[in-house]
């Protein structure tokens, strides 16, 4: 089991930035999907992006061009750089993680429900 813990969320102005990070502990293989989820209130949990262990990212068309994300392998430490925010960002940010069989493939088609590894989340909050 991996454990997912998320900081740096926060409150911010339209236009501007914040960066997100996932500290994961427990057994992380190189086989694992990791990927940023969000929740706005009254609202389903959507996939923002997903990183694979070789480093292939997939996005949103909501947030391609602001968000990037990547991950330090050597300290298992996901990130995610969040620029030109909108108010639409306006959200419960999680990380989530997946071991993979080696044939699939780590994108968005992957459903919440896939994910096995979540963090508690952390709140951003963009105002206009």
């Amino acid at each position: 089991q991996v454990q997912l813990q998320e900081s740096g969320g926060g409150s911010v102005q339209a236009g501007g930035s914040l960066r997100l990070t996932c500290a994961a502990s427990g057994y992380i293989n190189s086989r694992f999907c990791m990927a940023w989820f969000r929740q706005a209130p009254g609202k389903e949990r959507e996939g923002v992006a997903t990183i694979a262990s070789a480093g292939t990212t997939t996005y949103a068309d909501s947030v391609k061009g602001r968000f990037t994300i990547s991950k330090d392998n050597a300290k298992n430490i996901l990130s995610l750089q969040m620029n030109s925010l909108k108010p639409e960002d306006t959200a419960m940010y999680y990380c989530a993680a997946v071991s993979m069989a080696w044939w699939a493939s780590c994108n968005l088609r992957i459903g919440r429900d896939e994910y096995t590894d979540w963090g508690q989340g952390t709140q951003v909050t963009v105002s206009p």
